[in-house]
């Protein structure tokens, strides 16, 4: 149970493992007005980056449960460093039917709804672990405008048009499961560019010392074709962003 190496190689360098900066982590936390003592899971936590700082900045508490043993490696050594480690912890787990013993105060998946097959699963799967009146995170990508055709949502990764919606497409969504919007913070192009540019040098400096791995014709022609992808589909039509949304 891990996630495909290519993934890892490509994002060995990132903390973040979406398209937020460090300081768009620091707003989505200061404009939650989290309190000391808020109990977290984070579902797909990935490297542990938002857990980590929100408990050094906040004094939050939490759990992350992420299918990566890299990333979560590398979260619990940030904990570490962080001098967090007595607040959080971090379990190498499917985060898919991952569900709290305990109810929570704030329930994330941030990045990873294929966990719950889409943001609607994802919705009802977080629900599970969710205390009464709490505060549940959802992080998706949408549509910055009308995608021309399915060659353009492929090259944005997308399985065609369908898979995203226009943004106040994706926040009539959310009312329709039975949430209001109560707070968003998105990437924007320059964030976007931190995290998919950066993905370019992992990949240059794994293929420079592993030549002869059986991934290198696939880390080749993705370094290949990528960038120019990125900045004719992808930047222009692809946003992201995280939803704080509290049941009706």
């Amino acid at each position: 149970m891990d996630l495909p190496r290519i993934f890892t190689i490509r994002e060995s360098s990132h903390r973040i493992h979406n398209p937020f900066t460090p300081s768009k982590l620091a707003t989505l936390g200061q404009a939650l007005h989290l309190e000391p003592g808020t109990r977290i899971l984070d579902l797909a936590s990935g490297s542990g980056e938002m857990l980590c700082t929100w408990a050094r900045d906040h004094r939050i508490t939490g759990t992350g449960v992420d299918i990566s043993t890299i990333f979560t490696e590398q979260a619990r050594a940030r904990a570490a460093e962080f001098g967090v480690d007595d607040q959080v912890d971090f379990i190498h787990a499917d985060a898919a039917g991952f569900v709290a013993d305990t109810p929570v105060d704030l329930v994330a998946c941030v990045g990873a709804t294929w966990i719950g097959g889409g943001v609607a699963g994802t919705a009802e799967l977080l629900s599970q672990s969710l205390r009464p009146g709490g505060l549940m995170l959802i992080g998706e990508p949408y549509w910055r405008e009308e995608v021309p055709d399915q060659e353009t949502a492929r090259a944005c990764g997308a399985g065609g048009t369908e898979d995203f919606l226009l943004l106040p497409e994706l926040i009539e969504q959310f009312g329709v499961l039975g949430f209001d919007v109560v707070e968003m913070v998105l990437a924007d192009q320059d964030s976007w560019d931190r995290y998919q540019a950066a993905q370019w040098l992992n990949l240059r400096r794994w293929l420079d010392d592993n030549p002869d791995d059986e991934l290198a014709a696939e880390v080749r022609a993705e370094l290949t074709t990528d960038p120019a992808r990125y900045t004719r589909y992808q930047r222009e039509y692809l946003g992201w962003g995280v939803f704080a949304l509290m049941r009706r």
